[in-house]
């Protein structure tokens, strides 16, 4: 079985886009509280309601992790942090 060099890089691309979402997931449930959650997110730039949305339900870690948390951590932040990137 052969795998073709773009189809290499689209699963490198996904697995990159899962690691993310899973660090993302992982400062979320870092933070422990809604309290703890809204203050960081506001500290990182994240818009209000943003905020709001993912401290009033902290125990839905991997689903905040899809949209809210993308815009508050984009790639861009974890660059900043090293984080290397598969693709």
């Amino acid at each position: 079985m052969t795998v073709s060099l773009t189809e290499g890089r689209e699963t490198f691309l996904r697995l990159d886009k899962w690691l993310r979402r899973r660090l993302r997931m992982l400062h979320l449930k870092h933070w422990k509280t809604g309290k703890r959650a809204y203050r960081a997110l506001l500290a990182l730039g994240a818009r209000m309601d943003d905020a709001k949305s993912v401290a009033k339900n902290m125990r839905r870690w991997w689903a905040k992790s899809a949209n809210f948390l993308n815009r508050a951590l984009p790639t861009a932040y974890f660059d900043r942090l090293g984080v290397p990137r598969l693709a």
